[in-house]
């Protein structure tokens, strides 16, 4: 549970993404995630600060809802991505 979380943390690091391009990139790292997941989840990110959104014009209807990390969510994915690597780093010495 936590761990799709992070997931969608991690794609929208970057640059701001449109909620079915956030689908998409899960998807092509072989999560398979459905539209009625990821909408509470987002929703559940903003709620706790970890993301905020931007509507931003589309060419092909009305304007698209981007989700980007905050400063905040930014500090809780790093921190997050050192966790997983520590503990990856003890898995393997197992």
């Amino acid at each position: 549970k936590g761990f799709l979380a992070y997931c969608v943390l991690k794609v929208c690091a970057h640059e701001p993404k449109y909620t079915s391009d956030i689908i998409r990139r899960l998807s092509e790292a072989e999560l398979v995630v459905v539209e009625g997941t990821i909408y509470p989840l987002l929703s559940r990110l903003q709620k706790d600060g970890l993301l905020a959104h931007e509507w931003q014009e589309s060419e092909q209807g009305p304007p698209r809802k981007y989700y980007r990390l905050t400063d905040f969510g930014q500090e809780v994915t790093e921190h997050i991505t050192k966790k997983i690597t520590e503990l990856n780093t003890t898995l393997k010495k197992l």
